[in-house]
């Protein structure tokens, strides 16, 4: 009788740290699944509007440096075609930001742009 109650006592000893490690792990799994999520991108890749962002990102990033080194006209344009790509960008994602940051900046160049020209 004290074997069956000994056995009875470590199989309960032992389904009690099976439960306990079964939901420390799950806990784990659940911690680390959140890690991956905030680590995917959350935009999509591969498509139109992914090589429209980045190209506009590189036009823009260039127009700056072209007009830091006094080729204003070239800068300019540059990132002009840059904010209309952003706009486009912006439309696609149905994102209000991208659009209006775009559109108040590159018209902001443009404007300077038409009075050069002038």
């Amino acid at each position: 009788m004290v074997d069956t109650e000994s056995k009875d006592s470590n199989a309960k000893k032992l389904a009690i740290e099976y439960a306990q490690e079964r939901k420390r792990l799950k806990q784990e799994l659940s911690e680390l699944q959140t890690e991956v999520e905030d680590l995917t991108p959350t935009t999509p890749t591969g498509t139109i509007d992914w090589y429209v962002k980045w190209l506009s990102m590189i036009l823009a990033v260039t127009g700056v440096f072209l007009i830091s080194a006094n080729m204003a006209f070239l800068g300019q344009v540059s990132y002009v075609i840059s904010s209309i790509g952003w706009v486009y960008v912006g439309m696609a994602w149905s994102d209000r930001a991208i659009m209006i940051g775009s559109s108040i900046s590159g018209t902001a160049v443009m404007m300077n742009l038409v009075q050069s020209a002038l």
